[in-house]
């Protein structure tokens, strides 16, 4: 696909020729505005997969940890016995259930921030870009 900036908006920026702007310096931060918003979605969107692909491990570890489970309350002798082995995995399970959501937790923050981070750094940039072009335009040119 054709960079957008390469092609019909420079045109059509080269053709408003304001006074004073550098209109190519106006394109190339456009394009660099362009850049980091693309990045910081890949991060969001690697952030994502991530999740999912743990989601897809912890059901996986679930469905087989479910079974054992299953095996060992039946293999126990007596009804108290079997209530014992079933609070005693309910309170493992429901242990690694919270370790598992504090894990996609951290996961997620982690990405929302590197995509933040990405986009904080191009809006300061992008503002001392913008300064920069102030004061270099000439007044009535």
């Amino acid at each position: 696909m054709a960079d957008p900036f390469s092609t019909d908006f420079a045109r059509m920026f080269e053709q408003l020729k304001v006074p004073g702007v550098d209109m190519e310096q106006i394109i190339a931060s456009q394009r660099k505005n362009l850049e980091a918003l693309t990045r910081a979605n890949q991060l969001a969107l690697e952030g994502v997969q991530q999740v999912m692909q743990r989601q897809a491990e912890a059901m996986r570890a679930f469905a087989s940890e479910f079974a054992d489970m299953a095996k060992g309350v039946a293999s126990e002798p007596g009804p108290a016995e079997k209530a014992a082995r079933q609070t005693d995995l309910v309170k493992a399970s429901f242990e690694k259930t919270l370790a598992h959501m504090r894990e996609l937790s951290e996961t997620i923050a982690a990405s929302n921030s590197q995509a933040a981070e990405v986009l904080s750094k191009r809006v300061s940039e992008g503002l001392g870009e913008l300064k920069d072009a102030i004061r270099k335009a000439k007044p009535g040119e």
